[in-house]
């Protein structure tokens, strides 16, 4: 295999950044890591042959700091620089900042990425190429009162786009007149953040569209190709969740036409690398242009899943100015994959990211149908500054039905302890009833709610005794270790038998579950041990067989589940499901950590917009205070029909995760 580059600088972080490694290291090519404060210990940094700090934890001052990455490259001799996606993938400066300093960049040239940037004139582009477009306004005029008129000629319901746009960010459906204008506003504030252009067009919005799109590859050498196509239809803020290849029920001739199509579309502007052309399609087959995106996507190991093929080898390749290595002839599908994205992010508060210590990581063991695209380990931060995302989990099937049940399996095996995750909700999305049967569009988890959102259960006493025997083996553990550090290892002082003076040999614990609070009793016997719950009482016994697997016989029912311990809290992995339980000291300590009268901080982030002030009384539901962070708007809405007593933050000001946003009394 001949070698493209001597050495290539990987330009993001994450799961992507170890992905390029892996590739570039298989090739013979020497790999540098960039990062930032916050990212010293991440794995891509020590996966790479080196690493350069290039900046504080603010992705401007780090990740997309384009002198300081091109500085980096210079310093170490690196020949080319991977963008990943994200961060400066699609940047046209970027790309041609490269050019200039003689380094290669893997990916299309500034002027396609130009021309595809701009999402209005990407579709007037599009429509000189006769690519299909759904029905809209792109141009230029942004009045809102003039837009409101384009949206009303459209007809409702529309879709308010950021016109730089991308990743789901700066997007509103709005569904009458009425809602026009408030959607504007907030759509604008989230494209200025995200992307530094507040413009936006506007679509007709179709109902049950589904997202399909199709990945195309070009070369210097004029030769481009599709690789078939990926349905990413099930989404969740207008993010996608799940993806798969191929798309399901799609006709060979419909294959075809799409292919066509987004290589009609790569050609018009001369398109090299790897790239995506988006489409919207109704469920009667009929498909739209929706945008271009000149990067590498994060659902490609789908792709590569069916056609066998390495997209980041293929891109190095083609940056060295090689040809494709495959005709379109020579490409074919083998069998069907999907991805499962994990997020930090908590499903049952509106997919609100999660920030903090990732207590336990565990994922199914990887082989040829089940690969684990990961760029975070154990004991390390997920931090505010970047996109939650965690890891991918693919699986492959010789049909659809093999790949899903792979999925389920993987997913129920994947342990993530310290931060909310979206397992467990990806799960049941896998599991539902319109996902098996393949009822795609990008409504299905809206439409779906009552099954994918079931409404919380308290933990059943086979994870409450599974919690109380970690900590009586975790009690023990630690008498051992006293007595052995002791001058008397033999001290009746260091027994955990639960022995009291005067008193029946007991020990209660309490445990907080999300504001529930559980009280348990462990009555010591001579033999045994005996677990009294609100429910009964009960024989138990049992031990770990792992580090994090432990054994438990209750009442006679033996059963397997997994703890992780962060501190104070376990996180008790039983059935598919994860327990978060905290344990209090005693019975009088306070079981909830909410305050009356305050609305706190859900994570930290930047205050954009206040929307209330001193006195205002307001009814439940009615919005507040909206705060930024992690690249998304997040509302912050009254509890309950009461007055606001005091606002304690201004837009523009950074606020920690917890700080107090507004006083509020309730009516």
């Amino acid at each position: 295999m001949s070698r493209t580059f001597a050495k290539l600088l990987v330009a993001n972080r994450g799961e992507i950044a170890c992905r390029v490694i892996r590739t570039a290291r298989r090739m013979g090519i020497a790999t540098l890591a960039v990062y930032s404060e916050a990212d010293r210990d991440a794995p891509h940094v020590r996966l790479a042959d080196e690493a350069r700090l290039i900046g504080p934890p603010a992705a401007r001052d780090s990740y997309l700091s384009i002198e300081r990455i091109i500085a980096a490259a210079k310093a170490s001799g690196a020949e080319a620089i991977h963008p990943g996606y994200g961060f400066l993938s699609e940047n046209e400066d970027f790309a041609e900042a490269c050019v200039q300093a003689g380094i290669a960049f893997v990916g299309p040239t500034a002027a396609a990425i130009r021309a595809m940037g701009d999402k209005s004139a990407a579709k007037s582009l599009m429509e000189k190429a006769d690519v299909p477009l759904v029905p809209g306004y792109h141009g230029e005029n942004q009045d809102t009162a003039y837009l409101a008129t384009q949206a009303a000629r459209i007809g409702y319901p529309v879709l308010i786009k950021a016109a730089a746009g991308g990743g789901g960010k700066g997007m509103r459906i709005v569904r009458n007149a009425g809602e026009f204008a408030a959607a504007l506003a907030s759509c604008k504030r989230e494209a200025q953040s995200a992307f530094g252009d507040e413009r936006v067009l506007v679509e007709r919005y179709l109902d049950r569209p589904r997202h399909i799109e199709v990945q195309v590859f070009g070369d210097t050498h004029g030769n481009i190709v599709y690789l078939f196509e990926r349905d990413c239809s099930v989404q969740r803020r207008h993010q996608k969740v799940l993806e798969e290849a191929p798309a399901p029920g799609m006709s060979d001739a419909r294959r075809r036409e799409m292919g066509n199509v987004a290589v009609s579309a790569a050609r018009a502007i001369a398109y090299t690398g790897a790239g995506t052309v988006e489409f919207i399609a109704e469920q009667d087959g009929r498909f739209y242009f929706m945008e271009m995106n000149t990067r590498l996507q994060v659902e490609h190991p789908v792709t590569e899943m069916i056609t066998g093929l390495d997209l980041v080898e293929w891109q190095l390749r083609v940056a060295a100015g090689e040809p494709l290595p495959l005709r379109q002839r020579d490409l074919a599908i083998r069998g069907h994959a999907l991805e499962a994205r994990i997020y930090a992010e908590d499903p049952a508060r509106d997919f609100l990211p999660s920030t903090g210590r990732l207590a336990h990581l565990a994922f199914p063991p990887a082989s040829e149908a089940v690969r684990i695209d990961a760029g975070v380990e154990e004991g390390g931060l997920v931090t505010p500054h970047y996109d939650p995302m965690l890891a991918k989990i693919i699986t492959w099937g010789e049909t659809r039905g093999a790949a899903l049940d792979r999925m389920a399996t993987a997913l129920a095996a994947t342990r993530i302890a310290g931060v909310a995750t979206n397992v467990a909700f990806l799960g049941r999305v896998v599991a539902s009833r319109a996902f098996r049967a393949a009822e795609l569009d990008t409504g299905l988890i809206e439409r779906n709610r009552a099954e994918l959102f079931p409404s919380p259960v308290s933990a059943p006493d086979e994870v409450l005794a599974a919690a109380v025997l970690a900590e009586l083996l975790a009690e023990a553990e630690s008498a051992r270790s006293r007595a052995s550090a002791s001058g008397d290892p033999h001290s009746p002082w260091h027994a955990c038998d639960g022995w009291r003076l005067n008193e029946d040999s007991h020990h209660t614990w309490v445990f907080d579950e999300g504001g529930r609070s559980h009280a348990l009793t462990v009555d010591f016997r001579a033999q045994d041990w005996r677990l009294r719950t609100a429910h009964g009482e009960y024989p138990l016994d049992g031990g770990y067989l792992s580090a994090h697997e432990l054994r438990v016989l209750l009442d006679g029912h033996a059963y397997t589940v997994h703890v992780a311990r962060d501190g104070r809290n376990l996180s008790v992995f039983h059935a598919g499901s994860l327990w978060r339980l905290a344990r209090h000291h005693d019975l009088h300590e306070v079981a909830s950590d909410a305050r009356a009268g305050s609305l706190a901080a859900p994570m930290p982030g930047k205050v954009i917009a206040v929307l209330v002030e001193p006195g205002a009384k307001v009814a439940k539901g009615a919005p507040l205070v909206i705060l930024e962070a992690m690249k998304m708007e997040h509302t912050i809405v009254a509890p309950a029909a009461g007055t606001v007593k005091e606002v304690r933050y201004a837009a523009g000001e950074q606020v920690s995760e917890g700080v107090d946003l507004i006083a509020f009394e309730a009516a």
